[in-house]
């Protein structure tokens, strides 16, 4: 038994000035918000239920920014907070997966 229900990964690494990357589209910003949201709606606190981190690079520059869910192992995509919004309700809290933001 894993000892997250569900563990999140963004991408949050920094390539050198003009390379494309996940956190020139403010990843980290992005994580925080979620990390924050999870938090507030009790999501984390129920027995460390669900973590939220940073990694480096995932390797799917093209299709970033980048977070993959675990233990499902469902890639996703995301533009804004609204995106991120429906990955916790739907996928964090209710556990299905959002198919439009799936890469």
């Amino acid at each position: 038994m894993s000892y997250f229900e569900k563990h999140v990964f963004f991408c949050t690494n920094q390539r050198e000035e003009g390379a494309e990357c996940c956190n020139n589209i403010d990843a980290q910003k992005m994580r925080d918000y979620v990390k924050d949201k999870v938090k507030s709606l009790g999501l984390s606190a129920m027995g460390g239920r669900i973590r939220i981190n940073s990694a480096g690079c995932m390797d799917r520059c093209e299709d970033g920014p980048v977070l993959v869910v675990y233990p499902e192992g469902v890639w996703y995509t995301y533009v804004d907070e609204s995106d991120l919004d429906e990955i916790i309700l739907s996928h964090l809290k209710n556990g299905c997966v959002v198919e439009r933001l799936k890469i």
